[in-house]
């Protein structure tokens, strides 16, 4: 179970039992599992996406970057991975399909910034 222990006590004071406490960690984990799978899709179907990322070498509003691949494991509710674009990469934590069509994920070092990314430009809009 992923929760803390004071989770689990403050949980169990709202009066939820062990099995609730347990089928919930599951269903984040699942929840997890199942973002880091959509996130990993949306970058493998689109070669190239924009983002809403203010890069000093780039004077375009949302920048093109062209895709390699994204990789994402999952531990309980902790999603991390590395995304690699074709001539740099950076480490990803945690992330989220939006409804627009868009994901956000947290990027690590040199970064360190909630990042969108769409397959165009018109999704920014």
């Amino acid at each position: 179970m992923h929760f803390d222990q004071r989770t689990q006590q403050a949980l169990r004071e709202v009066g939820l039992e062990i099995d609730d406490l347990r089928a919930a960690s599951e269903a984040v984990v699942e929840a997890v599992a199942e973002d880091a799978a959509s996130l990993e899709q949306f970058f493998d179907e689109h070669e190239t996406v924009y983002s809403d990322m203010d890069m000093a070498h780039s004077s375009d509003e949302y920048p093109e970057h062209a895709v390699d691949y994204l990789d994402v494991t999952t531990h309980a509710d902790e999603m991390r991975g590395w995304l690699r674009f074709d001539t740099w990469g950076v480490y990803v934590e945690d992330g989220r399909i939006l409804s627009d069509g868009s994901v956000e994920l947290t990027l690590g070092p040199t970064i360190n910034d909630r990042v969108r990314f769409a397959p165009d430009r018109e999704t920014f809009r």
